[in-house]
């Protein structure tokens, strides 16, 4: 009786459980160290000279907003359900970029590769999608999930290096071949937008 009512539980939780959809403004946060993915108009001064991306501790800060779009080529749908292995471009709120990578050495971590945010609605290229790595049907709020470029392979991730002036204290944001516990994110703050209902 016991392990019915766990298994109940377990199963009426994930029944509430809110997905994430299209068109969403989310802030993702790394499972492993807690920063947010975060970018702004600073500049990297090496490899492709594009706006920096990294990782920030603090929660309330602008710059950490992210639109959540469809694949280039694909229409984004509001309120769609993000699947489990969907194509999505993550648009900064900001200043308009996508969330990009590129066979570019990381700034800091060499053997890693650069993340960067570049281009703009016009401008996007296949450089900006990434495959949504989780292990449901649905990518849930509730759930940490990997994030893969879909050019080259690699995962976004945190290095563990800080930058220095001046950005000081910021974490260093790369695209990683080899899986480990810094690829998995999750969503924290943001503006959901409802299920789409229509089927």
């Amino acid at each position: 009786r016991l392990l019915l009512l766990v298994v109940s539980s377990c199963l009426l939780a994930a029944a509430f459980d809110e997905v994430v959809t299209f068109g969403s403004v989310i802030k993702l946060q790394n499972s492993q160290e807690g920063s947010r993915l975060h970018s702004h108009e600073v500049k990297y001064g090496s490899g492709s000279g594009q706006q920096s991306v990294t990782g920030v501790r603090t929660s309330d800060d602008v710059n950490s907003h992210w639109n959540l779009l469809a694949a280039l080529g694909k229409p984004t749908i509001r309120g769609e359900p993000v699947q489990c292995g969907d194509k999505i471009r993550l648009q900064h709120l900001k200043t308009e970029c996508f969330l990009h990578s590129h066979h570019f050495d990381a700034p800091l971590s060499k053997g890693n590769q650069e993340v960067s945010c570049f281009g703009s609605e016009k401008e996007s290229d296949t450089g900006d999608n990434w495959e949504v790595v989780c292990g449901n049907d649905e990518w849930l709020e509730s759930e940490s999930v990997k994030l893969q470029h879909v050019d080259t392979g690699a995962f976004l991730a945190l290095s563990g290096q800080q930058f220095g002036r001046p950005i000081a204290g910021q974490r260093e944001v790369v695209g990683s071949a080899h899986e480990s516990g810094s690829i998995n994110w999750r969503v924290a703050e943001g503006v959901f937008m409802g299920r789409n209902k229509i089927e």
